[in-house]
């Protein structure tokens, strides 16, 4: 980008704080599931005042490309990376690793900007310590990236009494929601590690103190528990059966089964191998989970579950994040629309924000993307990401060819 077009949008985003900005467009998915066409979006203050018919003279053409609301993935991990030796470390350097704290900070960083310039204008972190910091930059406009929900640090056992105190301190510590691990990893078979009486102690808490319950939980018997205490997404979910998927869909559960962690894994396995339980062994079960990945989406479909987009995203994924819709399409057998809502309307429902994020509309915040391409006739058009704005604030625009 030359400098003349980097003054230019600077010059764009003082506009949308000083007076209405007015974007063309040719095709827009506005997050609920409409398309509309040849529509011009008024930008004040950062956030939507109108959609309309085109009538002004744009500060912004987007016309010829495909506009959606920003996209939100509900799972990730931006401190995960590979460090110079292309081995993975998670936040703290590994001892050996050979990485400083502020490397790992940068690292992190660019993780971040990364996923923004992917589309991605909103995350969900579950989570590390480093994300508050990185969070809270974010929101006082020190350094870019996408809005940042974190739960700080994930809850894996301890007695009931113990639990109820972490989620305190969570909650005391500024977490967005809490991060419960209610059954071990698929590396180690996916079962149930927790007893009813430690899911109410975490779930229960954190219903009490208004934060959101955010489940690892490949079971069934995990996931209704988790969900009948409060905790209302379910991620992963592999071996979830028929009945609780029902089960989930009568309660309003949210459910997010993941592609691109799997795939990631698989393709940068040199690089996880021998560390913790990324063992041999460990990778034949990821590799085996794909195809339930792909019947437990199905199946969530039709028994009507609100399915949201989260891609679990860990060192060699940021950046990629899109990649979990082309998988949901092309392998989960979801319409393109549904792909596209799960990352927009619903995600945002999920997080709580639906009366701010996840939808083109008057009042909403001015988060876009434009695509090179329509997602809804293909979807790997999701991949040429053009524009991004989060609230009223241009990050990317990328010239016409």
């Amino acid at each position: 980008m030359n400098l003349k077009r980097t003054l230019l949008l600077a010059l764009f985003a003082a506009a949308a704080y000083a007076q209405p900005l007015y974007i063309k467009t040719t095709t827009l998915i506005d997050g609920k599931g409409h398309v509309l066409r040849n529509q011009e979006i008024v930008v004040e203050g950062g956030r939507i005042t109108g959609v309309h018919a085109a009538t002004h003279k744009a500060a912004i053409d987007l016309s010829g490309y495909t506009v959606t609301p920003g996209w939100i993935d509900t799972h990730v991990h931006p401190g995960w990376y590979f460090n110079k030796n292309n081995r993975l470390e998670q936040g703290a350097p590994r001892q050996g690793g050979g990485t400083t704290p502020q490397q790992a900070a940068l690292y992190t960083e660019a993780n971040v900007w990364a996923t923004l310039m992917g589309g991605f204008t909103t995350v969900q972190s579950l989570g590390q310590p480093i994300d508050a910091d990185v969070r809270d930059l974010i929101n006082a406009g020190a350094i870019p990236g996408p809005r940042i929900l974190t739960a700080l640090r994930p809850i894996q056992g301890g007695s009931p009494e113990e639990i109820r105190a972490r989620v305190e301190q969570l909650k005391k510590d500024g977490a967005d929601e809490l991060k419960l691990f209610a059954t071990a990893s698929i590396r180690d078979g996916g079962k149930t590690t927790l007893t009813p009486e430690q899911i109410q102690a975490a779930c229960g808490t954190a219903k009490s103190l208004g934060l959101r319950g955010v489940v690892h939980a490949h079971s069934s018997d995990a996931a209704r528990l988790c969900v009948e205490a409060g905790c209302m997404s379910i991620e992963h979910g592999t071996f979830i059966d028929d009945a609780t998927l029902q089960f989930m869909a009568d309660r309003g559960a949210f459910f997010d089964p993941n592609f691109l962690v799997l795939h990631n894994y698989l393709e940068n396995k040199p690089k996880f191998l021998g560390i913790g339980n990324y063992t041999e062994e460990g990778f034949a079960a990821m590799e085996k989970a794909l195809p339930l990945v792909s019947d437990v989406l199905k199946r969530a479909r039709a028994h009507h579950v609100k399915v949201v987009l989260g891609t679990d995203g860990v060192a060699g994924a940021h950046g990629r994040n899109a990649e979990e819709f082309i998988y949901r399409v092309k392998d989960g057998g979801d319409k393109p629309m549904d792909a596209l809502m799960s990352g927009t309307s619903v995600a945002a429902e999920s997080l709580g924000m639906a009366d701010k994020i996840g939808s083109i509309a008057e009042g909403m915040q001015a988060d876009l993307v434009a695509t090179d391409g329509n997602p809804l006739d293909d979807i790997t058009a999701v991949r040429r990401v053009v524009f991004v704005m989060k609230g009223g604030k241009v990050y990317k625009d990328a010239p016409r060819p």
